[in-house]
């Protein structure tokens, strides 16, 4: 008996004649994240990943771990593999399902059989398999409606697979499917999780980050780097680039009316993006705004700083509340590191009354009192850049 791990891979059964190239992406991407972890094979069939250890010391548990941070993935088990003979089947599963089975009270079994050469029919199998579990587990009895374990016996070409406990897996598309955007990441709870969003969509992501000595803090920087490190998990290295913003703020600040320096910095931003990504390949900007979350976000803000720029901008969390954005955050651990008490950019020189129903042609008029193009280059050249990688 071998124990193995089976992945289901959800939505790519439906790309038809494209699903060969999606699954191959997908299985690219476990090898990457599983490399560390000893000797397997990874193997195809009926619309399932099969990934097989060749080593004793492979870790499985880790592995486990691992894969429920791979995007493309809709849920995947742990199973013995075992001869495919009844005989052998039953002894494996009263052995394999022991610790599942000891401490529920009612299960079913399901069986499904992929080799129609094999003598006994699925119904047949599992009556076979429930009497020996009944026999070897007096506590439990069948419940065909709501069992508290579903035990599953597949009969395939190559063996018969025992499992149970199906493990929801991250969903979603495989990253490197969906392109390549730039994330505008400050530190807060939002950004994190709109880059999380469409990494999940398959989208390799850069990140942007604005950093203003002296009046941000190097542990606002590493904070940004914390924030992309967990994200990193799902969606891979994430390339980094940190740019000098204090000038340009403090040219806002001289030169420009109050009530507009957040949008007017918004769009410096927007610019500056842009050009970096643009210079990376990048098809799009990625930010985490929400509508009417605050004033540099309502319907005519967001128009005016899209104005700059001529690429699409992703905002996935434009139409959730801060409470749903919060709940997404604990789920993939970002929260507690975005609320750590050390303010980014946006938070300096904040107007006391924002204009929140802005009109593009004001804000062109101010931005004539600086040098736009210098002031962007400037900031693009002086740029930082460092990979984040996806580690475990």
């Amino acid at each position: 008996m071998q124990e193995i791990i089976l992945i289901k891979n959800g939505e790519l059964a439906l790309k038809g004649l494209n699903r060969s190239t999606f699954e191959s992406v997908l299985v690219k991407n476990i090898k990457r994240r599983m490399r560390d972890l000893g000797g397997f094979v990874i193997s195809r069939s009926q619309s399932t990943i099969i990934i097989e250890p060749t080593e004793e010391s492979f870790d499985m548990d880790e592995a486990v771990e691992r894969l429920s941070k791979v995007f493309g993935i809709a849920a995947f088990q742990r199973a013995a593999a075992v001869e495919k003979d009844m005989t052998v089947i039953l002894a494996a599963a009263q052995e394999y399902l022991e610790e599942q089975l000891a401490d529920i009270s009612t299960f079913k079994v399901e069986a499904k059989r992929s080799d129609k050469a094999f003598p006994l029919k699925s119904p047949e199998i599992s009556r076979e398999v429930g009497g020996a579990l009944l026999a070897k587990f007096p506590h439990l009895t069948v419940d065909v409606h709501n069992p508290d374990r579903i035990v599953t016996v597949e009969v395939r070409e190559k063996a018969a697979y025992i499992r149970c406990n199906q493990i929801k897996g991250a969903g979603g598309m495989p990253v490197g499917t969906g392109g390549k955007a730039a994330l505008l990441i400050s530190g807060g709870i939002d950004s994190p999780v709109a880059g999380w969003m469409l990494s999940k969509r398959g989208i390799i992501l850069d990140a942007v980050h604005f950093a203003s000595p002296p009046f941000t803090s190097p542990q606002a920087e590493m904070k940004v780097h914390d924030l992309l490190a967990q994200v990193a998990k799902y969606s891979g290295d994430i390339g980094l680039y940190t740019v000098p913003f204090t000038e340009i703020q403090e040219q806002i600040r001289d030169n420009c009316p109050e009530e507009l320096f957040t949008l007017v910095m918004r769009r410096f931003m927007m610019r500056i993006s842009e050009r970096i990504a643009r210079r990376e390949d990048c098809a799009a900007l990625i930010t985490g705004e929400s509508v009417g979350q605050v004033a540099s976000q309502t319907m005519l803000a967001l128009g005016c700083t899209d104005a700059v720029v001529g690429m699409p901008v992703f905002r996935p969390l434009i139409g959730m509340d801060k409470d749903e954005i919060i709940v997404r955050s604990r789920q993939i651990d970002t929260f507690d590191i975005s609320i750590r008490p050390y303010e980014d950019c946006c938070t300096v020189f904040t107007p006391k009354h924002p204009r929140t129903r802005p009109k593009l042609e004001f804000l062109e008029q101010a931005e004539q009192a600086l040098d736009v193009e210098n002031l962007i280059q400037r900031a693009v050249d002086g740029a930082r850049f460092e990979i984040i990688r996806c580690t475990f």
